[in-house]
C-alpha cells in the first residue's frame, strides 16, 4: 500500500471513530434525558393525582356536611340523597388519598391523623342524622351548633390543604426540572450536530483530496499505458502461436510410446522362442521326443506364452492410453474457440457443485470470492480448466484434514482477469512446480491413478485462451493455482 493510500485509510478510520464517538454520545445523552423527562413527567402526574384526590375528599366531606345540616334543620328527606351519596364517596376518596401518598414520607405520616379526623367527622354526622330520624331534633341541632364538627372540618381541611400545597410545590419543581432537561437536550443536540458537521467537513475534504490524487495518478497511468494494449494483444498473439506450436510438438512426444513398443518387441521374440518349442512337440508326428523337448513345450504352454501375451496386452493398453491423451490435447488445441460473455460466479458455482459432495463427505468447505461479474472467453475450455483443478484438489487432498477449497477471481490490470484456486492439500515440492505441467509427468507420492496429462492439458487450454497458469505451493501446506486470462477473448481471436 502506498504512503498516500495508507494516510488516507488512517485519516478515514480516525474520522469514523470520532464520528462514532460523537454520535454515540448524542444517542446516550438523548436516551438519558428522555428517561429523565419520563420520570419527571410521571412524578408530576402522581402529584397532580394526589392534589385532585385531596380536593375531591374535601369536597365530598363538605357535600356530606351540607346534606347532614339541611336534613337536621328541615327534616327534609331530599337532603339525605346528597348526604348518603357523599358519605360513600368520602370513604372511597380517603382510600385513594392513602394509596397515592405511599412512598412520600412527609404526606404519609399525616395519613393516620387524617383517617382519625375523617372517621370522627363521619361519626358526628351519622349521629346527628340518627337523632333527627329518632325525632330528637333538638339534640341533633345542639350537637350541630357545638364546636365539634367545625373543629374536625378545620383540622381535616388543614391536612388536605397541606397535601395540596406540597403537591403544587412538587409539580412546579417537576415542571422546572422538565424545562431544564429540555434545555440540556437542546444544547446536547446542537453540540453534537456541530461536531458531526465538523467531522463530515473533514471527511469530505480528505476524500476530495484523495480523489484528486487518484485522478492525477490515473492520468499518469493512462499516459504510460497508451501503447500497452497493443503490446498486450501482440504478446497474446505470440502466446497463442506458441500454444499452436506446442500442439504440433505434442505429436513429437510419441517417444513416450517407445517403452511400450520395446516391451512388445521383446516379448514377441520370447513368444517366437516358445512357439518353436511347441511346434517341435506338436509336429513330431509320432516321432520320439526327448524329455527336455517335452519339458520345454509344456513350460512354453503353461508359463512363457501366457506371460508374453499378458505383457504385450499391457503394453498395448498403455500405448493406447498415451496415444489417446496426445490426441485429446491436440484435438482441443485445434478446436475453434467460441468466445461468449460468461457470468463467472455462476460458472464457478456450477463447476464446484460437481465436487461438492466429495468435499462435504470429509467435512470440507468451498469458499468463493468472485469480484469479477463476467468474462468473455470460451466456456468449454474454462469449464475444463476449472474442472481439472477442482478434481485434482479432491484427488490429492491431505489425508489428515478436511479439504478447504477457495476460489478467488479479481481484475488484474485493464485487460486481464486473475482466477486463483487454493486448497489445503498435500502440496507440491519446489522442484516440481514446473514439472507438473509437462506431459506424462507427475510429482509426489504415486498412490493415485493417472497418466500425467491433466495439468499439461490445463496449461494447453490456458495458453490457447491467450492466458497462462502458474502454481504457488509448499509441500504439506496446500497449493494455489493462478490462472490469468484476457477479459475479452473475442478481440484476440479477431486479431
Amino acid at each position: 500500500m502506498s504512503a498516500t493510500n495508507a494516510n488516507f485509510v488512517r485519516t478515514t478510520i480516525l474520522m469514523l471513530i470520532v464520528g462514532t464517538i460523537v454520535l454515540t454520545g448524542i444517542i446516550l445523552s438523548s436516551l438519558w434525558l428522555v428517561d429523565r423527562s419520563q420520570s419527571t413527567f410521571a412524578y408530576i402526574i402522581e402529584e397532580r393525582d394526589i392534589r385532585r384526590a385531596a380536593a375531591d375528599l374535601l369536597q365530598t366531606l363538605v357535600d356530606a356536611e351540607t346534606g347532614q345540616r339541611g336534613f337536621v334543620l328541615t327534616q327534609d328527606e331530599s337532603f339525605l340523597g346528597v348526604y348518603e351519596k357523599s358519605l360513600a364517596e368520602v370513604r372511597k376518596n380517603l382510600a385513594l388519598v392513602t394509596e397515592l401518598v405511599k412512598g412520600r414520607p412527609i404526606k404519609e405520616e399525616r395519613i393516620p391523623e387524617l383517617r382519625r379526623l375523617t372517621e370522627s367527622k363521619l361519626e358526628e354526622m351519622i349521629h346527628t342524622v340518627d337523632l333527627t330520624r329518632s325525632e330528637r331534633q333538638d339534640e341533633a341541632i345542639l350537637l350541630v351548633k357545638s364546636e365539634l364538627g367545625r373543629v374536625l372540618m378545620d383540622d381535616i381541611r388543614a391536612i388536605l390543604e397541606f397535601f395540596k400545597t406540597q403537591s403544587d410545590a412538587n409539580v412546579q419543581r417537576g415542571v422546572d426540572e422538565q424545562l431544564e432537561a429540555t434545555r440540556q437536550l437542546k444544547w446536547f443536540t446542537l453540540g453534537g450536530a456541530v461536531a458531526i458537521l465538523a467531522v463530515m467537513g473533514g471527511a469530505i475534504a480528505i476524500i476530495t483530496q484523495h480523489v484528486r490524487a487518484l485522478s492525477s495518478a490515473r492520468r499518469e497511468v493512462e499516459l504510460l499505458n497508451d501503447g500497452l494494449e497493443e503490446r498486450v494483444n501482440e504478446r497474446t498473439e505470440d502466446l497463442m502461436q506458441a500454444n499452436q506450436e506446442i500442439q504440433r510438438f505434442a505429436y513429437i512426444v510419441t517417444h513416450d510410446l517407445r517403452a511400450p513398443l520395446v516391451n512388445v518387441m521383446g516379448f514377441t521374440a520370447e513368444l517366437d522362442t516358445s512357439l518353436k518349442a511347441l511346434q517341435t512337440y506338436v509336429l513330431a508326428d509320432g516321432g520320439t521326443l526327448t524329455e527336455e523337448q517335452i519339458r520345454e513345450a509344456r513350460l512354453a504352454a503353461s508359463e512363457d506364452l501366457p506371460e508374453a501375451i499378458g505383457f504385450i496386452r499391457s503394453s498395448t493398453r498403455k500405448m493406447d492410453g498415451l496415444i489417446n491423451a496426445i490426441l485429446k490435447i491436440s484435438r482441443d488445441g485445434r478446436r475453434p474457440l467460441k468466445p461468449e460473455q460468461i457470468g463467472l460466479k455462476n460458472l464457478v458455482e456450477s463447476t464446484s457443485a460437481s465436487v461438492h459432495h466429495q468435499i462435504s463427505e470429509s467435512a470440507g468447505e468451498v469458499h468463493l470470492d468472485i469480484r469479477v461479474s463476467s468474462i468473455n472467453t470460451d466456456r468449454f475450455s474454462l469449464e475444463q480448466i476449472l474442472g481439472n483443478l477442482f478434481d485434482n484438489a479432491v484427488k490429492y487432498k491431505h489425508p489428515e484434514r478436511p479439504l478447504n477449497l477457495t476460489v478467488r477471481a479479481m481484475p488484474e490490470g485493464r485487460n486481464l482477469v486473475r482466477i486463483e484456486v487454493e486448497d489445503n492439500g498435500r502440496g507440491i515440492a519446489d522442484e516440481d512446480h514446473e514439472r507438473i505441467f509437462e506431459l506424462f509427468r507427475r510429482s509426489g507420492q504415486q498412490d493415485k491413478s493417472g497418466e500425467g496429462i491433466g495439468l499439461a492439458h490445463v496449461r494447453s487450454l490456458a495458453r490457447n485462451l491467450g492466458g497462462e497458469i502458474t502454481v504457488r505451493s509448499k509441500l504439506g501446506s496446500g497449493s494455489t493455482f493462478v490462472l490469468r486470462l484476457p477479459s475479452d477473448l473475442s478481440r484476440i481471436v479477431r486479431s
